[in-house]
């Protein structure tokens, strides 16, 4: 059967008539199922790791829209707080953690096959997952690429323009560098663990990318994705991979080769006819709807959705967002979409 899965052949080259449609944090807030889920569970990491009510949110979304695919609800910054560091929310702010600035904080943490135990429970999510989800829709397993993920542990929470990280980077490169080496590591770890326990597909989202430049672009952001892939795919021959180097601007151009993806993920800062021309040309590519247009609905997202399936209509594409879906977005917009652009 999983032959037959729309996503799975458009990651494998395939172009198709009419494009399948995940979106990104289609489990979220802007549900009302989903908060009355997260209710339920009582905070959000208490989410996280109840694999029951995990899954269910991450089924929602299927049951309400019929999604071509449904991404494992969980949060990039599990994988930190299972190598050592503290993680808590702070209601209406974000995430908070505690800092790695130096060589002796870096010390502190686990090496990267000490991350089972803790997220295990996620592990569990992804089977109940594989059992639930309707035979037709694939499942796609995900980790923060270790760029961004290295950004929220070194500042202790998302900052504007990812300075701390910069600091850190120009100032102790030895310990930044053994924090992206770390983190390049565990992940490997931990989606070839969801790829044992049901994934089909893993996604790293590196959000921060943009604010790489240069060699340093190509340093800390496509070469620890491409270290990762390549690892994953020794492990689970056959595995696509998508990457999402947001913000990549011209940096997309070739991240298909740089980063040995199978899919490169497309942020709405590039249109889709230069991304159809440029980076389409090296294989599937995902994207990229403006997400605002899940606030505002109407006759543009229906003109945006068309122009957008118009343009990559002669490449392998998968249709998404260029970031993730909003919790002020209307759900009946989400409708108006998928009919968009299943009906044309």
């Amino acid at each position: 059967m999983s032959e037959q899965k729309t996503i799975l052949r458009a990651l494998a080259g395939e172009t198709l008539p009419t494009p399948p449609i995940w979106m990104m944090r289609q489990a979220g807030r802007y549900l009302p199922e989903y908060k009355a889920t997260r209710a339920e569970a009582g905070d959000f990491l208490s989410l996280c790791y109840n694999s029951d009510l995990a899954a269910e949110v991450t089924l929602q979304p299927i049951r309400r829209y019929g999604f071509d695919a449904a991404i494992l609800f969980a949060d990039i910054l599990l994988l930190p707080q299972a190598l050592g560091a503290d993680l808590w929310f702070v209601t209406g702010e974000g995430p908070r953690l505690s800092t790695i600035t130096d060589a002796g904080g870096l010390a502190k943490l686990k090496p990267a096959d000490a991350v089972h135990d803790h997220l295990a429970p996620i592990y569990e999510t992804v089977r109940i997952l594989r059992r639930e989800l309707p035979t037709e829709t694939t499942l796609i397993g995900f980790a923060g690429a270790p760029w961004t993920v290295a950004t929220y542990m070194i500042a202790g929470q998302g900052t504007p323009d990812q300075g701390p990280a910069h600091l850190l980077k120009a100032e102790d490169k030895s310990t930044f560098e053994g924090i992206i080496d770390l983190l390049t590591d565990a992940t490997i770890e931990y989606l070839s663990m969801q790829v044992d326990a049901g994934a089909e597909v893993v996604k790293l989202f590196d959000s921060w990318a943009g604010s790489l430049k240069g060699d340093d672009f190509t340093n800390y952001s496509l070469k620890p994705m491409q270290k990762i892939t390549a690892a994953l795919k020794e492990r689970h021959p056959g595995l696509p991979v998508i990457a999402f180097p947001r913000s990549a601007g011209e940096g997309y151009v070739g991240a298909h080769d740089a980063t040995g993806a199978d899919c490169i993920a497309l942020d709405d800062g590039v249109t889709a006819e230069w991304a159809a021309t440029n980076v389409q040309t090296g294989g599937c590519v995902q994207g990229n709807l403006a997400s605002s247009h899940m606030v505002t609905g109407g006759a543009e997202l229906v003109e945006e959705t068309r122009r957008i399936v118009q343009a990559f209509s002669n490449g392998p594409h998968i249709f998404n967002l260029g970031h993730g879906i909003t919790p002020d977005a209307d759900p009946e917009n989400v409708t108006l979409m998928i009919e968009t652009v299943r009906g044309g």
